[in-house]
């Protein structure tokens, strides 16, 4: 019995002792890690976020072999053939603001700003209707987020085909097209200026009298 009992005691020892040095093993390298992951924090600290979005977002649509143009729906010719589409507020919204924004637009540029109302709608960080996205931020000074919405001209249809047109994109929009002209974008401009957070978000596509963009998700303003 004693010498079994030296051996349980030695048995229990050892595991001990391997508890101990496993333990301290693990805060060698818990320590060690820490420290890596640290130099890594303060290294990221210094790239500008502008910098460490485009690092951290996905490249265009059209670079990442995504179909960014398709169907006959972008023709002229097959928007023709539709007819006179209607619908209730939402639909109403979504045509005011293709009239007003991009009436000029090919059916390919109409539906390209269309596609950038929708993701706005899908995203958490806008308003989850049609009307709320458009209609965000007018009524306060440099707040809106289209420009029709706040620039002091009243909103007055006076070119019925053109108001056809962009209502056929509506609908066709609402009842579902898939939206693969811009590659998720979330913003827009004309070509004719260059706002300062397009130097931040990344381009998605180029369309008509328009340059694209995706919102980084570090990004909350426009």
């Amino acid at each position: 019995m004693t010498f079994l009992k030296s051996v349980w005691v030695a048995v229990v020892a050892a595991s001990v002792s391997f508890s101990a040095s496993a333990a301290f093993a693990d805060e060698v390298l818990a320590s060690r890690l820490g420290a890596i992951l640290g130099q890594e924090r303060d290294a990221l600290s210094v790239v500008p976020d502008s910098r460490l979005s485009l690092l951290t977002s996905l490249p265009p649509a059209d670079e990442r072999g995504v179909q960014t143009q398709t169907g006959e729906i972008y023709n002229a010719e097959y928007l023709a053939t539709q007819s006179v589409a209607t619908g209730d507020t939402q639909w109403e919204c979504l045509a005011e603001a293709l009239y007003f924004e991009a009436r000029g637009e090919s059916v390919e540029g109409l539906f390209a700003v269309g596609e950038v109302i929708l993701n706005r709608v899908d995203s958490s960080a806008y308003p989850g209707t049609l009307c709320g996205v458009i209609n965000q931020g007018t009524g306060r000074r440099y707040a809106c987020q289209f420009t029709y919405t706040c620039d002091g001209r009243a909103e007055v249809i006076n070119e019925p085909r053109a108001w056809e047109r962009v209502g056929k994109v509506a609908r066709i929009l609402i009842d579902g097209a898939p939206r693969v002209l811009t590659g998720g974008a979330t913003h827009y401009h004309t070509k004719a200026v260059s706002p300062s957070w397009a130097q931040r978000f990344p381009r998605t596509a180029s369309i008509g009298s328009h340059y694209f963009y995706r919102q980084p998700v570090r990004t909350a303003s426009k």
